[in-house]
């Protein structure tokens, strides 16, 4: 072979020899570079997982629950004040709807947050007090005013061609219904607010619709306007059936202190108006219900029956029956037992807001908690509610 040849030949291989290990440094590195990306990419999955996972347990939320929880702040903040009286959480809060903060120590503490307040609400809903068959009015002012219609607005018949006659014209009247603070202060160790287990926001709901409740039913009855409600009891009772505004009618239950027969319960249903008597209830403590239970018609059947449902109330003569324990006891003169369509007759006005003020200091070791809301009531249509007079006459 020349040497020509062999420089031919030579050329052909040399730059095999120089390509082949340029390419397999290239890949090893290619393959590293793609193992250092694989590597960050499964880092960067661990760590949105980790965020994942911190997001839910903080918000207590299913993995499926998509609805957005506004109070959840306010509730946190609100938790956290109870137990251990730091407000820093609850300063910065700012109320929806309103241009103003949850920081409302000039008017006696913070605000509730909304599922605690609901909660108390329900309660006092469903207690056997005249509240459960009025009308409750949410108002943001100090008073409530109601407008009175006296009288029946004019009217009558006229021909084609004469001239129409005067008409009457309708008295109307404003009841301005005032709202007062109604308080609770119930206490709770500082060991017991220490326990996490421990359901600080439950507990107070319980005990502040309690003594709401018992409150609440008290006033609407007897209260006497004064710093409370004023109960529909303690407006003026007439012997007359329909004694005009101001007054609430009463029908003789035929004996001193006692039922003479049960005519007189027919006396009070029909003496009450026709529109109202659609919604008509009975309203008495349970004393007086045990002495109603006895009483029958003139072919021995009971008047009173019991609801057929679980939970249906009972009726009388076919009205709904309210167990209200503050009314009177069955007693000479006495007006143990109303009738009326409370919903027309008696109004409750009361601020949506519930307040409470932590204090550790005054009964030591407990802590109390001041809770606070504003309401009002009182009759705002007499010819909507009929008492009996356990009288002779």
């Amino acid at each position: 072979m020349s040497e020509t040849e062999a420089r031919a030949t030579g050329g052909k291989g040399a730059p095999d020899g120089d390509i082949r290990p340029a390419m397999d440094g290239f890949l090893r590195e290619v393959g590293r570079f793609r193992a250092d990306i694989t590597r960050k990419l499964n880092k960067q999955d661990e760590r949105l997982t980790m965020l994942d996972r911190k997001t839910l347990s903080a918000t207590a939320r299913h993995a499926l629950e998509t609805t957005r929880d506004d109070a959840a702040p306010h509730r946190k903040a609100l938790d956290t004040y109870l137990r251990n009286g730091d407000d820093d959480g609850l300063r910065g809060l700012e109320l929806e709807g309103k241009s103003m903060t949850t920081t409302v120590a000039a008017d006696g503490g913070y605000l509730v947050d909304p599922d605690t307040a609901e909660r108390i609400s329900t309660v006092l809903r469903s207690s056997a007090s005249i509240r459960s068959v009025a009308t409750v009015a949410q108002v943001e002012a100090g008073s409530f005013d109601v407008l009175v219609d006296h009288g029946e607005l004019g009217s009558g018949w006229g021909s084609e061609t004469a001239a129409p006659s005067d008409s009457d014209t309708p008295q109307i009247e404003k009841i301005a219904i005032a709202l007062h603070e109604l308080s609770a202060m119930p206490k709770a160790s500082q060991r017991l607010l220490d326990d996490s287990a421990f359901d600080i926001d439950g507990w107070l709901a319980d005990r502040i619709a309690q003594r709401f409740a018992r409150a609440e039913a008290a006033a609407f009855v007897l209260g006497d306007g004064l710093d409370m409600p004023r109960g529909f009891l303690t407006h003026p009772i007439s012997e007359d059936v329909d004694p005009g505004w101001g007054q609430i009618g009463s029908v003789a239950s035929g004996a001193e202190g006692d039922f003479a027969e049960a005519d007189p319960l027919i006396d009070l249903v029909y003496a009450l108006g026709a529109d109202y008597r659609a919604n008509g209830v009975f309203v008495m403590n349970s004393r007086t219900a045990g002495a109603v239970r006895k009483l029958k018609d003139a072919d021995g059947r009971f008047l009173w029956s019991d609801g057929l449902a679980e939970g249906e109330p009972a009726r009388l003569l076919g009205y709904r029956v309210v167990i209200a324990e503050d009314m009177p006891d069955i007693a000479p003169g006495a007006a143990a037992l109303a009738f009326g369509d409370f919903g027309a007759g008696y109004t409750i006005a009361e601020r949506p807001d519930l307040r409470v003020l932590r204090d550790p200091f005054s009964a030591k070791p407990y802590v109390l908690f001041y809770a606070t809301k504003r309401i009002g009531g009182d009759v705002t249509d007499f010819s909507a509610i009929k008492v009996m007079r356990f009288s002779a006459s």
